[in-house]
């Protein structure tokens, strides 16, 4: 783990860096550095000293945990925040916890991850046409982020989003805390919102043009695969296979059936 020693940063840490980053490598070298909110500075640090018993001899990431995924992708994911003992722990996000053997299943289920599982940066995983992040990069107490920490955290995804905007075409969204989150970003960066404005719901669409004459954008929203959500049957496999294959089809890429059955 590394030392809590180090000096927290100004809360205009993010809105002042994320504008002058000019590339996707760049951006999720420059989160891992944010510090930018003492709570979840402290919270990321305790859950990696405090440990799991079934983790007590991993040495914790312990940082904002950045997207992963290509950086021409032309479908984006969008979630909540790192898990304190996944993500957090293996510094790759929906990686190593429920959420994440739920979502990485379901991508490699319609042929968008090269595997099933997702255990540890560098286990080989690799996603196609598809980028996922989220609107808070550390991980929060009881997966509750404040209004001010999302909003300070802002900044990221808004400049992952303008730097993916050449090639993207959809965004599934995770849960409706990202779906709220991620509304005035989209605003902000040009695309047009619907009016009335768009409701999250497990379905959802909305179209957002681009008065600038660009391509729209096309939001799909989808229940979070949470172990709360999963085990209580509020989200089953089929159903976030479908969201996400729903997602796929309109960024046009080649999406196959659930359970590997041959593709159109």
């Amino acid at each position: 783990m590394r030392s809590s020693r180090q000096r927290t940063q100004k809360p205009d840490f993010p809105a002042r860096t994320a504008p002058r980053i000019g590339s996707l490598c760049e951006l999720d070298a420059v989160i891992a550095t944010c510090r930018a909110c003492p709570r979840l500075v402290a919270w990321r640090e305790e859950a990696a000293r405090v440990k799991r018993r079934a983790f007590r001899d991993w040495e914790y990431w312990a940082r904002p945990v950045p997207g992963f995924g290509p950086s021409d992708a032309p479908l984006a994911i969008v979630g909540l925040a790192p898990a304190a003992h996944g993500g957090n722990r293996t510094g790759r996000i929906f990686t190593g916890d429920p959420s994440g053997d739920a979502l990485y299943a379901a991508l490699y289920d319609i042929g968008l991850a090269s595997q099933p599982t997702a255990t540890h940066r560098g286990d080989g995983l690799e996603l196609y046409g598809v980028r996922i992040t989220v609107p808070v990069h550390c991980a929060p107490p009881d997966n509750r982020p404040t209004t001010g920490e999302r909003d300070t955290c802002r900044p990221w995804v808004a400049r992952e989003l303008e730097l993916l905007r050449p090639t993207l075409r959809v965004i599934v969204v995770l849960g409706s805390f990202a779906w709220q989150a991620l509304l005035p970003v989209l605003a902000q960066a040009g695309w047009q919102l619907p009016r009335p404005r768009p409701v999250f719901g497990h379905g959802a669409e909305a179209l957002l043009a681009d008065p600038s004459g660009g391509r729209p954008l096309h939001l799909v929203g989808g229940y979070h695969p949470s172990q709360r959500n999963m085990s209580t049957r509020t989200l089953t496999p089929a159903m976030l296979c479908d969201v996400l294959r729903r997602g796929a089809e309109a960024a046009g890429l080649p999406a196959r059936p659930r359970h590997g059955s041959p593709g159109v």
